[in-house]
């Protein structure tokens, strides 16, 4: 079954659609949007330490991410407004990326793959590698899930139970930069950040329960990837910005019954 590269990438597209669904709920109950796209930036630097030390790519996305993450809530409320330090360290990280690319004489590399993803080029053991993943993810967040909801809705909730809020963001930090190593073979670098927003804000208006809104989420996701996968190999366009831009129908289509749904009758 895995000879067939549709059925793989099929199969990887769940993968990322599963365990980006919770972790985008937690991202847009946290308003961590930027904080997302800059971990997902600091992804090419990853791939050109990889490429220059000859090590594996999830290896060095996943250090990379990591380090981004942690520098990031490090320096937070150190005299930096937060907008301001991701947007300096995102773009610093994906201009440092590209400038180390560029010094890897004698290795071949297609950037467009990393920038964007290359669904269709998925193998069995980058099969394996997303849904361990995958897998990793969902344990991790299904084990602290009480604790990581307590500590985004009222941080001194959280403390008078015992919990600290810092604790249960590393276990965000940890699993953003996890899925980022594993989705940058699906959608690339600059469409990860919308893979873990838009499913999860286009369940939002339907959900009456954090634990729907992340099933709600994880349906979405498959859908715009299973979907987009369809319409890219129908019309002959770009896998990733497709499932994508499915997805972005689907959260425009979420606002609009939204919309009908709160007006006045």
């Amino acid at each position: 079954m895995l000879d067939d590269f549709l059925v793989r990438a099929a199969l990887a597209g769940l993968g990322v659609a599963i365990a980006a669904a919770p972790l985008g709920c937690f991202v847009v109950w946290r308003r961590m949007a930027y904080f997302g796209d800059a971990t997902a930036h600091a992804a090419i630097l990853g791939v050109a330490i990889s490429l220059g030390l000859s090590i594996s790519i999830f290896a060095g996305v996943l250090v990379a991410s990591v380090a981004m993450a942690l520098t990031v809530s490090t320096l937070s409320g150190r005299g930096y407004a937060m907008d301001t330090l991701l947007g300096v360290l995102a773009h610093s990280a994906l201009a440092f990326g590209l400038v180390g690319v560029s010094f890897l004489s004698g290795i071949r590399i297609d950037l467009m793959a990393y920038l964007f993803g290359d669904i269709l080029a998925v193998r069995p053991f980058d099969l394996a590698v997303i849904w361990a993943g995958a897998a990793l993810v969902l344990g991790l967040i299904g084990w602290r899930w009480s604790a990581l909801l307590t500590a985004t809705l009222n941080p001194d909730l959280a403390y008078s139970a015992g919990l600290d809020p810092k604790r249960e963001e590393m276990v965000l930090v940890l699993s953003l930069a996890l899925v980022i190593a594993v989705a940058i073979k699906v959608v690339g670098v600059l469409l990860i950040a919308a893979m873990l927003i838009i499913p999860a804000a286009a369940a939002r208006p339907f959900s009456r329960t954090p634990e729907a809104m992340t099933f709600i989420a994880a349906a979405i996701g498959s859908i715009s990837a299973l979907g987009g996968l369809q319409a890219a190999y129908s019309f002959n366009t770009p896998t990733g910005p497709t499932i994508v831009s499915l997805a972005a129908i689907l959260f425009a289509l979420s606002a609009v019954m939204s919309a009908l749904r709160a007006a006045p009758r």
